[in-house]
């Protein structure tokens, strides 16, 4: 078995793959990803949207089942796994990251690696001018209603995830560009708030390196890309980083 000493001093990130049993395509390509590139990983940081919705911990499926012996491998080889809840996962509980090996983030967390300082998130925070999404995070994120949600049936709250799925991607066909964007006064505040010059989140699904002026000074905003079309990942080294793309057709037969 593969330990911690045999792993190569790089930290992968990922963010928004959305995973469903609809697209089994994407499941393979990360089962594949965490089988080759992550399992030479010292550490790897999901940052929110692992699966398209989360209904609970209860969740016992066999594709549920699958993501999780998967993970939990990668870190019974020796790999750190650490999760930062996204906008369609945020009830994934203990339960689960037990069972995935995998160890919960606050929301908005930060990091050292190579001596700078990173601050970490999903990133659906930095949307500020999606008022109605952000009305609707502040109400989900209470503990009364993730109650109120988490004693429900599991075959009510799949339909109620199904049924959310569907009115969300209506009402983003519907919003502008800029709404749907980081407004760049959150990201600069959010940097300054951490005393941080770096910044890496998902969620927009625009994957890029942005210039940030933060009083003065030079600041990165690295936005990672999701899986739709391609396996997408930052490499994190000594060397500094870079985001990487896999075609799924080529990531799966690997």
């Amino acid at each position: 078995m593969m330990t911690l000493q045999n792993k190569q001093p790089v930290t992968y990130f990922i963010a928004d793959l959305h995973l469903a049993q609809n697209r089994p395509d994407i499941t393979a390509c990360f089962l594949s990803f965490l089988k080759n590139d992550a399992l030479n990983a010292q550490t790897l940081y999901i940052l929110g949207d692992l699966f398209e919705y989360w209904i609970g911990d209860d969740d016992n499926s066999p594709f549920v089942i699958e993501i999780a012996r998967g993970l939990k491998e990668l870190a019974d080889s020796g790999t750190a796994i650490y999760f930062i809840h996204g906008n369609r996962d945020f009830l994934l509980g203990k339960r689960f990251a037990k069972k995935a090996g995998m160890t919960l983030l606050p929301e908005v967390d930060t990091i050292e690696l190579y001596g700078e300082k990173i601050v970490i998130l999903h990133g659906d925070t930095l949307c500020t001018k999606d008022v109605a999404y952000q009305k609707f995070r502040k109400k989900s994120r209470t503990w009364w209603w993730q109650t109120m949600i988490k004693s429900l049936p599991l075959f009510v709250r799949r339909k109620i995830a199904e049924n959310y799925r569907k009115q969300s991607a209506n009402a983003t066909a519907m919003k502008s560009q800029d709404i749907m964007d980081v407004t760049e006064s959150e990201v600069e505040k959010c940097l300054e708030q951490h005393q941080s010059l770096l910044m890496i989140h998902g969620h927009t699904h625009r994957p890029n390196i942005h210039n940030v002026n933060v009083n003065g000074k030079q600041a990165k905003r690295i936005v990672l890309g999701d899986w739709y079309e391609q396996g997408a990942w930052l490499k994190f080294d000594k060397n500094g980083y870079q985001l990487l793309y896999t075609p799924l057709e080529q990531l799966k037969s690997l």
